[in-house]
């Protein structure tokens, strides 16, 4: 593995120069301390301390092939020196066949893409499509969910990152999606959890009035608010009430999509087909900003003769399209969306089991794949959660701790409110899942001592 030698005069200038220059997403600007990278490979990222991190958050749950694949930077290495740019209007070679590639995977008849730069812009353009489809205004989508932070994408986002762009006017309903260890319908199985959940979505449609809704947009597996691994015959439910009322059906696959659970979509798992499927992050793991909307013939057909409304001066940017390719083939040819599969079945699930039979901290283990979460609680009888929902400050306190102690340890680790998911590179070895593993099994410690 490459590594730079330490140069800790390097790094400080790149954080002077990051606190005096960049605004930062999501943050209060004067609160934060960014820790300056001085380069990554495959699962592990350095510092310019010298110190060297397991990397279990793939970045935003996005680096599925790892950092600095090989096949993928120098294709975009030699897309760049053929042709950097094009506009989107133009037949481009790298971008046709990125298109080709990702609509041999989806479900059913999702054969046309429509080109983003991002899994926002994604979400913006399949609520578009659904609206000009069927004519009709509303979009509904859970609480538990997160799509984007564009003007559609953060009012159809169901977590506290909506609130404070939440215009209350945009078209937007939201509902209760299940989630059994937190049931919002008292149930007691699996079953029930469905059953009720799709009689909750049934409630709402009714009331708000199945002729004005023009979508329902799920995530799969829901990513950063819980991956929340659904019940079975919870989607196909929702499919077969969207076909009876006429609604058009998306699936967010913008976190769980590309080899994430172990099969190239999510949707996969549960043999159903969306009329839209929105996707990013894993489709070229953030090498260039792409996104895109896998669109169904009927949706498509609807603009054979009606200009589609919408369009980005970056749609398939030919570097972006060059890294998916790359990044698609290397995942056929090396078998990393069946290495996914192995390790979560083999190494991650059972180990997780066990870590949470021995820390009083861990309330659920849940997930498939490269895509699991811990809920942490402080009373496993109650399933008080560790923090309060949304905490800040001092009432973050435990997941802070807990965050550092991994650290502390070399592991670099995706937190969320009272949860830490384990969503290491598709690409993770099975030597190095177990060192993440037992990172985490000793940080665990510092969240356990929060316990009553």
């Amino acid at each position: 593995m490459t590594t730079t030698q330490p140069d800790p005069a390097a790094g400080a200038a790149v954080k002077a120069a990051d606190r005096a220059h960049v605004f930062h997403s999501w943050s209060a600007q004067g609160l934060i301390d960014p820790l300056p990278i001085a380069g990554a490979e495959g699962s592990y990222m350095w510092d310019y301390e010298g110190n060297r991190y397991l990397d279990f958050s793939s970045q935003l749950v996005n680096t599925n092939i790892g950092h600095q694949h090989p096949k993928v930077v120098a294709a975009i290495q030699e897309q760049a020196g053929k042709l950097c740019t094009l506009a989107p209007g133009f037949a481009v070679d790298v971008r046709s066949e990125a298109a080709r590639l990702i609509a041999e995977r989806t479900p059913g008849d999702l054969d046309k893409i429509f080109f983003t730069n991002g899994g926002a812009e994604a979400v913006e353009n399949a609520v578009r499509m659904a609206r000009l489809h069927t004519g009709r205004s509303k979009v509904l989508s859970t609480y538990r969910s997160y799509h984007g932070a564009t003007a559609a994408a953060i009012n159809l986002t169901g977590d506290p990152r909506r609130w404070a762009s939440d215009t209350a006017s945009a078209g937007v309903v939201h509902f209760w999606g299940p989630f059994l260890y937190r049931s919002p319908f008292h149930a007691e199985n699996k079953q029930q959890e469905c059953e009720r959940a799709l009689r909750h979505l049934e409630d709402t449609i009714a009331f708000e009035g199945p002729q004005s809704i023009a979508a329902i947009i799920l995530e799969t597996i829901p990513g950063t608010a819980g991956i929340m691994v659904p019940p079975p015959g919870y989607l196909a439910g929702v499919r077969e009430i969207c076909d009876r009322y006429g609604i058009v059906f998306i699936l967010d696959e913008v976190m769980a999509g590309f080899g994430r659970t172990g099969r190239w979509f999510a949707a996969d798992h549960f043999d159903v087909t969306p009329d839209l499927m929105t996707f990013a992050k894993g489709v070229n793991s953030g090498y260039v900003p792409l996104g895109g909307v896998a669109i169904s013939a009927e949706i498509a057909a609807t603009f054979d003769k009606r200009p589609y409304p919408g369009g980005l001066t970056y749609s398939g940017h030919p570097l972006a399209c060059a890294s998916a390719v790359a990044t698609i083939n290397a995942m056929a040819e090396e078998r990393i969306v069946e290495n996914a599969a192995e390790i979560g079945e083999k190494i991650i699930g059972p180990a997780l089991q066990d870590i949470a039979e021995r820390h009083p901290s861990v309330g659920e283990v849940r997930g498939m794949g490269v895509f699991w979460a811990l809920e942490l609680v402080r009373n496993r009888e109650t399933h008080e959660p560790l923090v309060p929902y949304n905490a800040s400050g001092a009432d973050n306190a435990p997941m802070a701790e807990f965050a550092a102690a991994c650290k502390e340890r070399g592991l670099w680790p995706f937190v969320n409110m009272n949860r830490t998911h384990v969503v290491p590179p598709c690409t993770v070895t099975e030597t190095e899942a177990k060192e993440g593993l037992a990172a985490l099994d000793e940080a665990l410690t510092a969240a356990d001592a929060h316990t009553v």
